[in-house]
């Protein structure tokens, strides 16, 4: 919750961001997954930059089945914050989900 702090002293805009991150992270623990996508993709369009919002977008993603987008988000999660170990769960999870799809790369080989 440090993070959402620092995103609201960056003004309107990162203020917006946490409320939307906030909103979208009760929705998501809730169950309201469509909710929680709704909010999460704003807030990441809002805060491009915020790791913890591209991993909560991840999540909401793959809730709504929408796994190859929760992938790349988780991604940018880890892109932008190495040290952000949870996105790297997710991400390493994402990418063992993938994998294990009928046609993925791993199943040609």
């Amino acid at each position: 919750m440090v993070g959402l702090l620092a995103w609201s002293l960056a003004g309107c805009t990162g203020f917006r961001a946490a409320q939307l991150y906030r909103d979208g992270t009760v929705d998501l623990n809730a169950g309201r997954h469509e909710a929680a996508l709704t909010q999460l993709r704003e807030a990441a369009r809002l805060l491009p930059e915020a790791s913890e919002i591209q991993n909560h977008l991840g999540l909401a993603l793959a809730a709504n089945d929408q796994h190859a987008e929760a992938l790349l988000a988780f991604e940018r999660a880890v892109d932008l914050d190495c040290d952000n170990a949870a996105a790297a769960e997710n991400l390493e999870a994402a990418r063992r989900r993938a994998a294990s799809l009928p046609g993925s790369v791993h199943e040609l080989e």
